[in-house]
C-alpha cells in the first residue's frame, strides 16, 4: 500500500516581512502597530514592534541602567516598545552592514538583528549600525498562533523597508505599511463581515 501524500502545505515563512495590526484587534498593546517578524517558522514567530516609542527613555537611560561604563553616548537613539515578552530585555534592528563581534542574526531584505550589549556600546562610540532602532521586549507566537490571528484578519503582511521601518516617523509607520498594499487606512473597518 503506498503511502498518503501529505495533504498539509509547508510553512510559508514571513522572516523578514511586517505584520500590520487590523482595526479590530482585540489586544490594545497592538492597536495600530508594524511589527517586523525577525523570525517565524514551525516553531512560532517572533517579531519587533517598530512603531511604539517607550515613553520618556532614551539610550542614555538604558546604558545608565546596564552596569558597564559606555562612556558618553554620542549618539542618541530612541528606545521602542518592542512588545510584550521580556520587556526587561533588549535588541537592535539596524541595517545589514553591521555585524556584531558576538552575533548578528542577518535577515532578508537589509536587516539584521542584535542583542548583545556590544552593540550598544558601539552605537555609544559612534562605531554601530548606520540606521537603528532599540526594542525593549519583543512579540512572540507559538507554533500556528500567528497564522491563526492572520487567518482571523488580525494582521495583515507586507514586504519590510528600509524607509518604512527606520526612516518614517513612527506615527506615520502604520500608515506608510498600509499603504505599500495600496490600502487606505480610511476605509478599514473594525469589524470583518461576510455576505
Amino acid at each position: 500500500m503506498a503511502d498518503k501524500p501529505s495533504m498539509t502545505a509547508p510553512l510559508l515563512s514571513l522572516t523578514g516581512k511586517l505584520l500590520i495590526s487590523m482595526p479590530g484587534m482585540g489586544d490594545p498593546r497592538f492597536a495600530h502597530s508594524v511589527i517586523f517578524l525577525s523570525s517565524h517558522g514551525e516553531d512560532g514567530a517572533m517579531g519587533l514592534m517598530v512603531n511604539k516609542p517607550a515613553q520618556g527613555i532614551g539610550l542614555s537611560d538604558v546604558l545608565d541602567q546596564l552596569s558597564r561604563d559606555f562612556g558618553p553616548a554620542k549618539h542618541q537613539l530612541g528606545v521602542h516598545f518592542g512588545g510584550p515578552v521580556e520587556t526587561g530585555r533588549g535588541f537592535v534592528l539596524h541595517s545589514d552592514e553591521y555585524r556584531s563581534a558576538l552575533h548578528t542574526l542577518r535577515v532578508e531584505g537589509g536587516f539584521g538583528m542584535t542583542a548583545t550589549l556590544d552593540v550598544l556600546e558601539d552605537i555609544a562610540k559612534g562605531e554601530g549600525p548606520d540606521k537603528a532602532l532599540l526594542m525593549l521586549g519583543y512579540a512572540g507566537w507559538g507554533p500556528g498562533q500567528l497564522e491563526s490571528e492572520i487567518a482571523q484578519n488580525g494582521w495583515l503582511t507586507a514586504d519590510a523597508t528600509p524607509e518604512i521601518v527606520f526612516d518614517l516617523p513612527d506615527a506615520a509607520k502604520w500608515e506608510a505599511a498600509l499603504g505599500s498594499l495600496g490600502i487606505d487606512p480610511l476605509v478599514l473597518s473594525a469589524t470583518a463581515g461576510r455576505a
